[in-house]
Formats: C-alpha cells, sequence, structure tokens
C-alpha cells in the first residue's frame, strides 16, 4: 500500500479552539481516521491507554502541563510519532530537551502550510517506524525457527542417535519432502520426543 492510500490514527492534544478548528480543515477523514481531540494530558494519557495512535500533535501549553513529557514518551514507542508545537521564544530551549528522542519541533505561531509540512514528515516517520517493526518482526521468527530447529536437532541426537549434520539434513529432508517449512518438522519432532 503507497503512502497515499494509507490512513492513519491521529491525537491532537490543544486547549485552543482556534486551532483546533483551523487543524481540522487540514486533516482529510480519507486520510486520518480516527481523529481524536482532546483539551489536556491527563485526557491524552487515557486516550493513549485506550489505544494506539500514528500521529501525537501537541499544542503546547496546555491547562494541566507543557506536554514536553509526553511527547518524549510517545516517541519512545515503536508505533506513534509526535509533533510539539512551542511558542518562538521556548523554541531552542525545548529543542534541546526533546530532539534526541525523535520528537518533532515546531514553533508557533505558525501556517496551515508548515502544519501540512510537518504532517508529512510525521507520516514519513512513522513508515519508517512500520517497516522498522516489520523487519525486526521478522527477524525475531527467523531467530525463534533457528532455536526450534536446533532444540529439535539436538533431541534426535540424543534419542535417535544422529550427528548434528545427519539432524540437521533429515529435518531439511523431511520439509522438502512433505512441503513444510523446517520449523514444522521441528516442531513435531519436539512434540515426539518431550
Amino acid at each position: 500500500m503507497s503512502l497515499k492510500e494509507s490512513v492513519y490514527s491521529i491525537l491532537i492534544i490543544s486547549a485552543s479552539e482556534k486551532f483546533n478548528n483551523g487543524i481540522s480543515t487540514i486533516l482529510s477523514p480519507l486520510k486520518y481516521d480516527p481523529i481524536c481531540v482532546v483539551s489536556n494530558i491527563s485526557a491524552a494519557k487515557r486516550a493513549f491507554a485506550e489505544r494506539s495512535f500514528d500521529c501525537v500533535i501537541i499544542n503546547s501549553p496546555l491547562p494541566d502541563d507543557a506536554g514536553i513529557r509526553f511527547a518524549i514518551d510517545t516517541c519512545s514507542t515503536p508505533e506513534a510519532v509526535a509533533l510539539l508545537l512551542v511558542h518562538t521564544e521556548l523554541y531552542d530551549e525545548i529543542y534541546d530537551k526533546v530532539a534526541e528522542h525523535g520528537v518533532f519541533l515546531l514553533a508557533k505561531p505558525t501556517s496551515k502550510a508548515m502544519i501540512t509540512t510537518a504532517l508529512h514528515w510525521m507520516l514519513s516517520a512513522r513508515e519508517r517506524l512500520r517497516k522498522s517493526k516489520t523487519k525486526t518482526l521478522s527477524i525475531e521468527e527467523k531467530m525463534e525457527e533457528i532455536r526450534c530447529v536446533n532444540r529439535a536437532k539436538w533431541l534426535l541426537i540424543r534419542e535417535l542417535k544422529m550427528d548434528e549434520p545427519a539432524a540437521h539434513r533429515y529435518i531439511e529432508k523431511q520439509a522438502m519432502d512433505r512441503c513444510v517449512t523446517k520449523r514444522e518438522v521441528a516442531e513435531e519432532i519436539i512434540k515426539t520426543y518431550l
């Protein structure tokens, strides 16, 4: 699926009705769904606990917090990216706190064009995270398969007195002959001998 076809969930944390109205004109429901808008960090934490979001936009300051810690915590999850909007005079100070955590920062006042650009950055980063997670999962699955096959080989060595190359060949041949994965063969061996 291309970036144009993807749909992203978004959490907006803003106490400004003007900002909320302005950003709602940018966020197409065909591209962003669901769009959850809350007015403080406490409500944002509850929303984040209920479901994951692809993108989080924090319009700082908020009634109960500046949102800096929430932005950093959001970026520590492998599923979400965060954009923090702060007043221009605070930009440099806050940038030093959040940049190393991957938080996108935008100075206010800003424009719809800048927010749209920032959204595009966020979506690109979100896709990079998604690909990285998929790659990590496939590596973990491959490692689990290797562990399973090795366990089955050691059972064949112990129970049937095969040497390691023979046990390995046996598992591979069974997988080829039966048109199944080596892991499936290994799991059957483990069930048989354990």
